[in-house]
């Protein structure tokens, strides 16, 4: 990877974090949390209207827009000591209704938003010598889905891809992880979504779904705490896949 254009990151200053899709839903939970552990967070959503400290408009499919909204939280807020992609979307169809073009949409917003997200902010941490990368995935990434195929296909590349960066990085000191959500209680999940219907909450251990602020504090001990652990996924998913 190129050698970051930005200046170093004094220890006096907070720890910047990137987070991808942070308007709403994980990704707004997010924000809360890191903000809650000290941390200036600079967000990339297609709305633009998050409550982070710098908001940037682009989509995390489009690699070049990704850099240059990097790029601009860099120059606002500092060098990227995080980065935790959430953006995404969610759709149900049987494999012989996903057209070519929704095949690819969602493998460029899932996988290609943590690819572009993950070249564009990786330097600030190698250049630093530490760093933590957490990716969003999906309990579907592990266990599949009816109706679900592209999905889970594109959520099953992140877990490839992170596991991938971990060993890339480890000995530079960036730890690169993932959290797998089960059904998760967001504006993601229609009200008539199948995940929210009473027969399937009782398949599940816990009986309900899981909050995003559930998933956000998961995300906070890998980003804060979790030292000793890269590579990995924690499954958040009210005992959906045990």
């Amino acid at each position: 990877m190129s050698a970051p254009t930005s200046r170093r990151w004094p220890v006096t200053e907070a720890p910047v974090a990137v987070v991808t899709g942070g308007a709403s839903g994980i990704g707004a939970a997010v924000v809360t949390a890191l903000r809650d552990r000290g941390h200036t967070i600079g967000t990339i959503d297609l709305s633009g209207e998050t409550r982070a400290d710098h908001a940037v408009a682009a989509d995390v499919s489009d690699g070049a827009a990704v850099a240059g909204a990097v790029a601009e939280i860099r120059a606002e807020l500092g060098p990227i000591a995080a980065l935790v992609t959430s953006a995404g979307y969610y759709e149900m169809a049987p494999v012989s209704q996903i057209s070519a073009q929704a095949w690819q949409r969602m493998l460029r917003v899932h996988v290609g938003g943590l690819f572009h997200a993950a070249r564009a902010c990786l330097p600030d941490m190698l250049e630093r010598g530490s760093g933590a990368v957490v990716a969003v995935a999906s309990e579907l990434a592990v266990g599949g889905g009816d109706h679900d195929a592209h999905y889970a296909a594109a959520k099953g590349a992140i877990l490839g891809l992170v596991r991938s960066l971990a060993a890339e990085v480890a000995d530079r000191g960036v730890r690169v992880n993932a959290v797998a959500p089960g059904p998760t209680d967001t504006p993601l999940l229609a009200v008539d979504s199948p995940w929210r219907a009473a027969d399937y909450l009782e398949t599940l251990p816990l009986r309900r779904l899981v909050t995003p602020a559930e998933v956000a504090r998961c995300v906070q001990y890998l980003v804060c705490d979790a030292t000793f652990s890269t590579g990995d996924v924690v499954n958040v998913n009210a005992g959906a896949v045990i």
